[in-house]
Order: structure tokens, then C-alpha cells, then sequence
């Protein structure tokens, strides 16, 4: 009596795991794709601060949706956690650890944009800057935000492609689905340690993140929905 009471069935972690992914998906689409898209000129610091200075409503939007990201990245470690548990206790706890490991150097990042919210808050001790260092620094703290959420995301890389060789064995998934969470932890990889290793990464990102982008973000929305709308029942 005392297990059922406690213990969460496979059914519910997978509406859990599926609507945090989901809902992730959703707000770094928001985050990224609009918000910082939006607001940051590449390599003109005075644009981007005059930028956020005159759209900070929505660049605070931004930040809050990136903790959304955060708070699901948690929800989705634990029910992925308890749902893939029969498969492998072990590299179920380790999927775990990696995608909280991950949110937590996220979070980490996110300091840089409170950096920037205090750079531009036009507060009277900022005076002892001169107005080009201000936006220089503000620049600086958005591409330490990119730089450490970069390294981040090479360790969400190595957690889904745990997350994809479970999916695989585990024998009451689909094995497509392990297969296109593999792809899209190579694709995480080869993006984001190109970032950090490659000097001249910026030069042909965008030719390696057309090609890469649509199997990640096909991988991780599959499972999803999967689990959202599929699932398996306890028996």
C-alpha cells in the first residue's frame, strides 16, 4: 500500500517528462528564436544595449522563459528518470544527473543577463563607467551567456544520447525514437564543441545549424509527444 501511494506510475511520469519537453521546446523557441534573435546585434555592443534598453520588458521575458527551461529541464530529469528506471536503473540515474548537471550550468549562464538588466539599469554608481565600456560589457556578459550555456548544452548532448540507447532497449518505446534522439545528441555535440573549440566557428554556423537544427529539434519533439499522448500503461 505504502509503494502505491508513494510512487509515481510509468503512465504519469510520461505525461510529466512529455509536457515538460514540450513546454521547453516551446519557451526556448521564444527565448532564442524571437528574444535574443531580436534584441542582439552581432558585434555592435552600443545597438544591442540601446536595444534591450529600449525593449527590457521584453528581454526580462526572455530570461523568465529561459527559467521556464531551467524549472522543466528538472521536471523532465526526474519523470525520465522514474519512466526509463525499468530499462536500466543505472543509466536511467545518470540520464538523470546529466540533465541536471546541464540546468545547472543553464543557470549559471543566466547570471550574465542579470548582469546586463544591472548594466543598463541606469543606476548612479554606473556613472564611473564611460558610456562605451557600458555597452562593451554588456556585450561581453551576453557571449559569456553563450559560451557557458554552450558548454552546457555539450552535456545535454552526452544526456541524450543515454537518453536515446535507453530508448532504444527498452523494449516498450519505439526504437525510432532512440535512434532520433542519437542523432540529435551528435548534432548538439558537433554544434557546441565547434562553438568552443573553433576559432572561426561564427564564419559557417549557419550552414551547420540549418542542416544540424532539424533532426535536434525532430528527436527531442517526437519523445515528447510520445509520451505525452502515447505513453504506456503500468501493465
Amino acid at each position: 500500500m505504502t509503494n502505491r501511494i508513494t510512487d509515481i506510475s510509468l503512465r504519469k511520469a510520461a505525461i510529466v517528462a512529455g509536457f515538460a519537453i514540450l513546454v521547453m521546446a516551446i519557451a526556448a523557441g521564444f527565448a532564442v528564436g524571437f528574444v535574443l534573435e531580436s534584441l542582439i546585434v552581432p558585434g555592435d555592443a552600443a545597438a544591442t544595449a540601446n536595444t534591450i534598453k529600449s525593449s527590457e520588458m521584453l528581454f526580462r521575458t526572455g530570461v523568465f522563459s529561459f527559467l521556464i527551461i531551467l524549472i522543466c529541464d528538472v521536471l523532465a530529469a526526474w519523470a525520465l528518470y522514474v519512466f526509463l528506471k525499468p530499462v536500466n536503473k543505472s543509466l536511467s540515474l545518470l540520464t538523470a544527473w546529466l540533465r541536471l548537471v546541464y540546468a545547472a550550468i543553464l543557470g549559471v549562464a543566466l547570471l550574465n543577463f542579470v548582469m546586463v538588466l544591472l548594466l543598463l539599469s541606469g543606476a548612479d554608481y554606473l556613472a564611473a563607467l564611460g558610456t562605451d565600456q557600458l555597452h562593451a560589457q554588456v556585450l561581453l556578459f551576453l557571449n559569456a551567456f553563450n559560451g557557458i550555456w554552450a558548454i552546457g548544452l555539450v552535456v545535454f548532448g552526452l544526456h541524450l544520447f543515454v537518453l536515446g540507447y535507453l530508448v532504444f532497449k527498452s523494449g516498450y518505446i519505439p526504437k525510432i525514437l532512440g535512434i532520433l534522439l542519437i542523432i540529435a545528441s551528435l548534432g548538439y555535440l558537433i554544434i557546441n564543441l565547434a562553438n568552443l573549440l573553433l576559432p572561426h566557428y561564427e564564419n559557417f554556423k549557419a550552414i551547420i545549424e540549418r542542416v544540424l537544427m532539424v533532426p535536434m529539434i525532430l528527436g527531442e519533439l517526437s519523445l515528447a509527444l510520445w509520451l505525452l499522448f502515447k505513453g504506456v500503461n503500468d501493465e
